[in-house]
């Protein structure tokens, strides 16, 4: 857990992509995308059907660890509307307890803007929380500070001659998205040019570690 500030805020980046907020107890999460695997079998890619049960295991020992009593889900929580349908039962038995234990807020993105189902929470297109914009897409216009998902923000280094891939945050001075949270995710180059035309110049990417936060320059 690594404590930053962003818009005046104290926030704690967590290695696993979640990002802390103490002075609310609020844990925030980007892009869970529940489901992928049942809705790509449902055009006939069999993939493993337990990415669900994986990201509700790790959400919920976050969590736990956190002692989180809010918890803002930031768009593309389900891969499709109806995901919540198809939760297997320990998956949906998982995601009950949490929705229920916390005060629970799903952000609706591009893959989830109609949740039929909520799961238990409350369904927001955005929010103004303490001063911070929450929602699912960065917006270039918006010149307040902004939290946000969407892109799935992967930093790639080549060390020693090999490739390394990290999932990281990507921030400037008023903007900060969150990586993909999810088990079943992609990842978008940082210097993508759709995430560049987001978040603006200049910016960083950041890689939380155990206890301390590695950042590296965003090129042109």
């Amino acid at each position: 857990m690594v404590p930053f500030s962003f818009g005046g805020r104290d926030l704690t980046a967590l290695a696993e992509g979640a990002l802390f907020w103490p002075a609310r107890g609020a844990l925030l999460v980007a892009d869970l995308h529940l489901e992928k695997a049942s809705w790509y079998a449902g055009g006939g890619q069999m993939l493993p059907p337990y990415d669900s049960l994986a990201t509700l295991t790790e959400l919920t020992e976050l969590v736990a660890r956190t002692s989180a009593r809010e918890v803002w889900c930031l768009g593309d929580s389900f891969h499709d509307a109806d995901g919540c349908d198809r939760l297997a039962p320990q998956a949906r038995a998982l995601l009950l307890a949490l929705t229920g234990s916390t005060r629970w807020t799903w952000i609706t993105g591009n893959h989830d803007p109609v949740l039929r189902d909520r799961c238990g929470g409350t369904v927001v297109e955005e929010a103004d929380v303490d001063g911070l914009i929450l929602r699912h897409e960065a917006d270039p216009r918006e010149s307040r500070p902004e939290l946000s998902g969407h892109f799935h923000p992967k930093l790639r280094l080549r060390v020693r001659g090999k490739l390394v891939a990290r999932r990281c945050f990507v921030a400037t001075a008023d903007k900060l998205i969150l990586p993909a949270f999810g088990a079943l995710t992609g990842g978008l180059d940082v210097d993508h040019p759709a995430l560049v035309r987001a978040v603006g110049r200049p910016a960083e990417a950041l890689v939380p570690m155990r206890d301390r936060m590695l950042r590296f320059p965003v090129a042109a």
